[in-house]
């Protein structure tokens, strides 16, 4: 969480307890507040006319906004921001969202993909939110190449690893390429390369070719250069594997405000993973927990969303990805940092 309280020391103490209450009720209920409900608040001893007048103060220098005509106020996303960066109280985690984040550190033998869906599903299931983890892939081990022709100018390419993970790619073929030649081809990367990784296969590849041109027919070389270049970035560090689970638990916050569109907007923002990956990334440069609020992740502009995300490491402290929750502005904040924050201390855990 980044820390600029500059706009908060503007305020005096009547204007900030305001302030908080605004928000603090808006994130609670998600309606507007009046200068009349703030006045029959005990913590608030000022008269509706006197509150109006700091309301106004506080819409002036765009803390908070009318939704309707003569209606209450709610917090625009600076005055989110300000609220989140000065005036936020995060305390430790909930001993019920401890135990139920705990309970997937328990389990053994996970494959990572499965302990990264196991976490995003586990924030999902405690925010009511879209639970989002991102990660490195693992480079794995080549168990079995093959390359199926498609047409003249195209071949499938199927690569299993030794984890049984298939992965199927298209790859554009040299002219006058064969079947025979595709076969050749594969039964060299079988029998030269099976237990390597794709980048000790490609190095292996490129130094034995170069010594064995000769022996090899020339189009099947250029079919295993092109084969391992298909998968070139496989298990480099800006290979990402994003997992998104729970996104259906937006659906019934948006009926209920009526902002069915925005949702739309939502997961139509989720289909473009590029873009969330990218944030993600970004995310994963600072430490401890980062919130991104509307517009300000260049991604939920449109769709009136934040985004809550922690680094998570290895048992070495490397950075070896990210994980949190997506949802509406309008999140408790002050329970799901610290449900984020754990829940990124125990996937170091469940890594070690």
């Amino acid at each position: 969480m980044t820390s600029d309280p500059a706009g908060i020391v503007s305020l005096d103490e009547r204007s900030r307890q305001i302030f908080r209450q605004i928000v603090e009720s808006y994130l609670e209920t998600g309606d507007p507040v009046g200068s009349r409900t703030l006045s029959q608040r005990e913590r608030i001893d000022l008269s509706p006319a006197s509150i109006r007048n700091v309301m106004q103060d506080l819409e002036a220098l765009g803390l908070i906004y009318a939704p309707h005509v003569s209606a209450g106020r709610v917090p625009t996303q600076n005055g989110l921001r300000l609220f989140v960066d000065a005036l936020l109280e995060v305390g430790g985690i909930d001993a019920v969202d401890r135990a139920a984040i705990e309970q997937q550190a328990a389990m053994r033998d996970m494959k990572l993909e499965d302990a990264l869906a196991r976490a995003g599903e586990v924030l999902s299931g405690l925010s009511h939110c879209a639970g989002i983890v991102l990660a490195s892939k693992v480079a794995s081990e080549i168990r079995h190449v093959d390359f199926v022709m498609l047409d003249k100018n195209r071949a499938l390419v199927v690569l299993v690893d030794t984890d049984g993970t298939v992965e199927n790619r298209v790859m554009d073929l040299p002219a006058g390429m064969t079947p025979s030649v595709l076969a050749q081809a594969a039964n060299y990367l079988n029998h030269h390369m099976r237990g390597l990784t794709l980048a000790e296969a490609a190095r292996r590849a490129e130094a034995e070719l170069a010594r064995q041109r000769a022996e090899i027919d020339e189009l099947a070389a250029s079919v295993i250069e092109a084969g391992l270049a298909v998968w070139g970035d496989r298990g480099r560090s800006g290979d990402k594997l994003l997992v998104v689970r729970g996104a259906s638990h937006l659906i019934s916050g948006a009926e209920a405000s009526g902002n069915l569109e925005r949702l739309r907007l939502l997961f139509d923002d989720l289909e473009h993973k590029e873009n969330l990956i990218q944030l993600l990334a970004h995310a994963e440069q600072g430490e401890g927990v980062r919130i991104f609020i509307g517009s300000e992740s260049n991604l939920f502009s449109l769709s009136d969303s934040s985004i809550i995300v922690a680094p998570y490491h290895d048992t070495a402290q490397k950075v070896v990805g990210v994980l949190g929750v997506i949802g509406p502005t309008r999140l408790n904040y002050a329970r799901i940092v610290p449900m984020v924050d754990y829940t990124a201390q125990i996937m170091q855990r469940i890594l070690g």
